[in-house]
C-alpha cells in the first residue's frame, strides 16, 4: 500500500505531462480544407474572406501560409492580412485580422481544428534545408512555433516544405531555373525526420496537432521521405495527389495531362502509370504509411493547355506555350479554379470523360481543361474508402464554387466529399459575420456599462452538424510538383 501511495505523484506527473489534445476531430474521416489566403486579393466574386468558409463540412481548417524568417523562426507572411483589426477602436494595429477570423470559425463548428501551414509556393527550399541542418537551429524553430501557436490561437502546425519560386521542392530536392528538380542535400531526409520528432515532442505538453503536405511522385518520395518515421511523428499526412501534369508539358490528353488521374491506363508508359493517384497511394502504403493517417488530396481547380491543333485534342495531342488562357479570377496561365470552369462549361465547352482514369476534360477551340467535377470527386472518395484511408483533403476551398453561382449550390465539390465521407452536407450554409475586437479598459479605469466586449459572430447553425434527413426517414507552378 505504501509503495502504491508513493507512486501516485509519479503517475500524476505522467498524466499531466501531455495536455488535452487540441485536435477536435470526431468524425469517421478527416476532411482537410486548405485556404490560400491571398485569394482575399482576387477580384469580384473571386474575393475570399474567412467568413466565406463553411466550417461545418471541414474537420481541419488549414490557413496558408506562414513563412520561415531568416533567424529560423516562424513568421507572418502578410502582416496586414494576417493580424490586426479594421476597426480603429479595437486597440490593435490596422489589419484584416484573418488569423483571428479563421480561428473564430470554431465558434460556428466547435468540432473543427484550425491549423497554420508554413511554407507554400513562394517560400523556397534552401532556408528550410539550412534550418533543419543543426539541432540548435531546429530548436530555435520549434520553440518559436510553440509560442506562435499559443499567441495566434491555432491548434497546430502543418509543414509544407515543397515550393521554391513557383517550382516544387521537397527535402533532399532542389530546383534550378526552369529545369526540373535535381537532388539537393542528402542530409535533408534524416534532418526532416529529426525536425518532425522534435516538433512532436514539443507539442505534447500543449496538445498541438502536427501534419505535413507531401509529394505523390515516386522520384520525390524515394529521395525525400522516411515514410515509416513520418507516420510515427505526424498526426496525419496530406498527400498532394494532383499536379501530376500541367502546362509545363508539350502534350495533352487524359492520359498525359490531367491534373489528377485516378487510375493508369494499360498502354501508359511506366512514368505515366506512376503519376496517378492509385500508384501514389499504393506506394505510400507499401513504404509503411499508416493508412488511417494518409489523407488523399483532391484539387478544386484544373490544369489547362492551348492546343497546337484544335482538331486534335485526344491522347498525346500537341500543346503550345505554358498552358491555357488565364481566367478572370485566378488570373494564372495554365490554371483555372472550379469556380471559373463551371461557368465556362455553360459557354460552349464540350466535356469528355475517360472511364479508366475517372476524370473529365473540356475542350473549346484550342483551349483544353482537365478538371474534377462531382462525378470524379465521387470516384476519388470511393477510392479513399476502398483503401481504408484517413480521409480527403482539398486544395483549395477558395476555388470551389463557394458563392454557388453555377447552379449547384455553394461548395458543390467540397460538400460532395463531406457528405460521402461523414454524412454531412453542410446545409443550410452558415451565415457568418465578422466581429471586431473591443479595446479593453486601461488599468485602473472604471469600466462603463455596455455590451459584451467580445460578442460571438452571428452564425447558423451553432450545434454540431449532422447528416441531412432523407425523404421518408426520421500561384502558377511552372513545373510538375510531383516529379
Amino acid at each position: 500500500m505504501r509503495f502504491a501511495l508513493l507512486c501516485l505523484p509519479l503517475i500524476g506527473l505522467i498524466i499531466t505531462s501531455e495536455a488535452a489534445r487540441k485536435d477536435r476531430f470526431d468524425q469517421k474521416y478527416r476532411v482537410v480544407c486548405y485556404w490560400g489566403a491571398w485569394s482575399f486579393y482576387r477580384p469580384g466574386d473571386g474575393k475570399f474572406e474567412a467568413e466565406n468558409t463553411n466550417p461545418n463540412v471541414c474537420t481541419h481548417l488549414m490557413y496558408g501560409f506562414s513563412k520561415l524568417n531568416p533567424d529560423n523562426t516562424i513568421g507572418l507572411f502578410d502582416k496586414d492580412l494576417d493580424t490586426g483589426d479594421t476597426d480603429w477602436q479595437s486597440g490593435l494595429e490596422w489589419g484584416h485580422g484573418m488569423y483571428r477570423r479563421w480561428n473564430d470559425l470554431r465558434m460556428v463548428n466547435p468540432h473543427a481544428t484550425t491549423m497554420i501551414s508554413i511554407g507554400g509556393w513562394n517560400e523556397g527550399s534552401d532556408k528550410y534545408s539550412n534550418m533543419v541542418s543543426s539541432p540548435a537551429s531546429r530548436k530555435t524553430f520549434v520553440d518559436s512555433v510553440v509560442k506562435f501557436l499559443q499567441v495566434q490561437n491555432f491548434d497546430g502546425l502543418d509543414l509544407d516544405w515543397y515550393i521554391k519560386k513557383n517550382i516544387s521542392e521537397y527535402p533532399g530536392m532542389q530546383a534550378v531555373g526552369d529545369a526540373d528538380r535535381k537532388p539537393g542535400k542528402d542530409t535533408d531526409k534524416a534532418n526532416y525526420i529529426a525536425l518532425l520528432k522534435e516538433l512532436h515532442e514539443a507539442f505534447k505538453p500543449h496538445g498541438f496537432v502536427l501534419s505535413a503536405a507531401v509529394s505523390a511522385g515516386k522520384p520525390t518520395i524515394d529521395r525525400a521521405y522516411d515514410v515509416k518515421s513520418m507516420s510515427t511523428y505526424l498526426d496525419f499526412i496530406n498527400l498532394m495527389s494532383y499536379d501530376f501534369h500541367g502546362g509545363w508539358e508539350n502534350k495533352t490528353g487524359p492520359s498525359y495531362a490531367h491534373n489528377s488521374p485516378l487510375h493508369p491506363r494499360q498502354e501508359d508508359v511506366e512514368l505515366d502509370k506512376e503519376f496517378t493517384i492509385e500508384y501514389a497511394v499504393d506506394y505510400w502504403l507499401k513504404l509503411g504509411a499508416d493508412a488511417k493517417k494518409l489523407v488523399l488530396g483532391m484539387p478544386l481547380y484544373g490544369r489547362t493547355f492551348t492546343l497546337a491543333d484544335p482538331n486534335q485534342h485526344g491522347i498525346g495531342a500537341k500543346a503550345v506555350g505554358k498552358g491555357g488562357a488565364a481566367g478572370p479570377i485566378t488570373r494564372l496561365i495554365g490554371t483555372l479554379g472550379y469556380n471559373e470552369i463551371c461557368g465556362m462549361l455553360k459557354s460552349g465547352y464540350k466535356v469528355y470523360r475517360d472511364d479508366v482514369q475517372k476524370i473529365p476534360y473540356a475542350v473549346s477551340g484550342d483551349q483544353w481543361i482537365g478538371f474534377d467535377d462531382v462525378q470524379s470527386i465521387t470516384d476519388k472518395v470511393n477510392f479513399v474508402k476502398s483503401k481504408g484511408l484517413g480521409g480527403g483533403m482539398v486544395w483549395s476551398i477558395d476555388t470551389d464554387d463557394f458563392r454557388g453561382l453555377c447552379g449547384q449550390g455553394k461548395y458543390p465539390l467540397l460538400k460532395t466529399i463531406s457528405k460521402l465521407l461523414n454524412g454531412i452536407d453542410g446545409n443550410p450554409d452558415p451565415i457568418i459575420i465578422e466581429h471586431h475586437v473591443t479595446k479593453k479598459p486601461a488599468p485602473g479605469s472604471t469600466p462603463q456599462p455596455g455590451p459584451d466586449p467580445t460578442p460571438a459572430p452571428v452564425s447558423l447553425p451553432t450545434k454540431k452538424p449532422g447528416p441531412t434527413p432523407q425523404p421518408g426517414s426520421t500561384p502558377i507552378k511552372v513545373l510538375n510538383s510531383n516529379i
